[in-house]
């Protein structure tokens, strides 16, 4: 992500994920705070104090990572493959988007397909702690969330398996490339 956030933003983040007593994996990549490098605007032993419960590292798989089963739940600024990554999985979504398409897409993973939450008021500590927590608990609500996203991995499967409405699109696609004459490989 092109994203950059504020120190202040970076420790509402740690002290929502924190506060919300579930283990997490949280990647920072290098220069994601302004005017920092990595972890230094991080109050002092925070690191240590989130050991076995909470790791933070520079990069991960992410596709590796959303399909692995111990994965509750994925905070994404809702670049579209991330979220195609995030529904392919089976995973609900925090939604934090901050550019174009981004805001479209977590618009949709919220309202219209309802496998998502939007953090509506920004990085604040305590609606990231009630995010967390109602998508990973027993909440009605939560629950429903992460039923759907299981339904909507199953539908994705379908429509990207053989004979799959995706699957059909691209070969038709090829098909019509290799039907042009520019691309008419046969010999002369």
């Amino acid at each position: 992500s092109l994203a950059s956030i504020t120190e202040e933003e970076f420790l509402e983040i740690a002290c929502g994920l924190v506060n919300s007593d579930h283990p997490f994996l949280w990647v920072v990549r290098p220069g994601l705070v302004h005017g920092y490098e990595w972890l230094e605007p991080l109050p002092s032993g925070f690191v240590e104090n989130i050991e076995g419960r909470g790791y933070i590292v520079k990069w991960a798989p992410q596709q590796e990572i959303l399909a692995h089963e111990a994965i509750g739940l994925f905070w994404t600024h809702n670049g579209w493959n991330s979220t195609l990554e995030s529904i392919c999985e089976g995973v609900p979504m925090i939604c934090m988007p901050c550019f174009t398409d981004q805001k479209v897409n977590a618009r949709y993973v919220s309202h219209v397909w309802k496998v998502g939450l939007q953090l509506e008021n920004g990085m604040e500590r305590g609606e990231i702690e009630w995010t967390i927590r109602k998508l990973m608990e027993g909440d009605i609500e939560g629950k429903e969330i992460r039923d759907r996203a299981l339904k909507l991995k199953e539908e994705a499967k379908v429509c990207l398996g053989l004979g799959g409405s995706s699957c059909s699109s691209l070969e038709r696609l090829v098909a019509h490339i290799l039907s042009l004459e520019l691309f008419n490989f046969e010999a002369s």
